[in-house]
């Protein structure tokens, strides 16, 4: 039985990878770290509400168990809250991992980190694993930096980049780009969507899925998760509308230039996804066929 650790736990990810390895309790013994109360709707897995932040606590915390793999889904995501509170970011995307490899490095664990596409400048789009990254905003750094703390150690490790996870959680307190559009089409409010920035959005039980063929795999090194098709993000809330069956005349496309964001993103991302269906054998469908998928568990 292997014993696993999921950071942020009570996270769009943290939860679907409850729900999904807890669906086989034989072999997988699962311990939630969080902050604050148990947030997933379960109690069949070991909880405790930590701030991994606190060096000292979380090395407590981890020895007690002694995991085979620690699944770090806890991050700072907001790209211009980054931004805007560098120190903070770098807390919690950067010297957590620091502290995670320092304690595995100990113990043996192999730790599974999530990453994502704006370590890339949207240069080029469709990129692989062995591009070269250069981030256009402090978020995208300080993901890079966490890679590089791994990529540079001697443990074991999976990093998973990723791109626009959406999904739902059990107390629905955090929204995402699929329920924000879903929500204001609902309400027939006008909303505009920039259409010079190109995305290939995750389902979080693709993401949740790729975590556990890591985990039962013990693949290392680093892969590609998203859907398979590179999609403006105007033409990602008309899929929306489509799938939803929402008024999509109400969405109007903007340029990036006109939003005045806090932190530059890049233009065009995208994933080629041959290495991941080739060693992980793993083959994400389109953000259409995904979004078909997530519709069918909504009431």
């Amino acid at each position: 039985m292997s014993k696993i650790i999921i950071t942020g736990s009570n996270g769009l990810l943290g939860q679907s990878l409850l729900n999904l390895l807890l669906q086989e309790k034989e072999k997988y013994k699962v311990y939630g770290f969080s902050r604050g109360i148990n947030r997933s709707g379960r109690e069949d897995f070991e909880y405790t509400s930590i701030d991994v932040t606190d060096e000292v606590l979380l090395k407590e915390e981890i020895l007690k168990i002694k995991p085979d793999f620690i699944v770090n889904t806890a991050a700072m995501t907001n790209v211009d809250a980054c931004e805007n509170n560098k120190q903070e970011c770098d807390s919690l995307n950067v010297d957590v991992v620091k502290t995670l490899v320092t304690i595995s490095e100990e113990i043996n664990s192999h730790i599974i980190h999530l990453s994502t596409d704006f370590i890339f400048d949207g240069e080029k789009g469709y990129y692989k694993e062995t591009d070269t990254p250069n981030p256009l905003s402090y978020y995208g750094l300080s993901k890079l930096k966490s890679e590089t703390i791994l990529t540079s150690s001697k443990i074991d490790f999976t990093i998973l980049r990723t791109i626009l996870v959406f999904g739902k959680v059990f107390d629905k307190s955090r929204s995402n780009i699929v329920f924000w559009v879903k929500q204001m089409l609902e309400q027939n409010k006008e909303i505009t969507i920039v259409d010079d920035q190109f995305r290939m959005p995750t389902y979080v039980e693709d993401l949740a899925l790729s975590c556990k063929i890591s985990i039962d795999k013990k693949a290392t090194g680093t892969f590609n998760i998203s859907s398979n098709k590179l999609l403006s993000i105007y033409e990602i809330a008309v899929q929306i509308a489509e799938v939803f069956q929402l008024d999509k005349s109400h969405i109007k496309p903007i340029s990036t230039a006109t939003l005045n964001q806090t932190a530059p993103r890049p233009a065009k991302t995208g994933f080629d996804l041959t290495k991941t269906n080739k060693e992980l054998e793993f083959y994400p469908k389109s953000f259409k066929e995904d979004l078909l998928r997530f519709k069918e568990t909504l009431p």
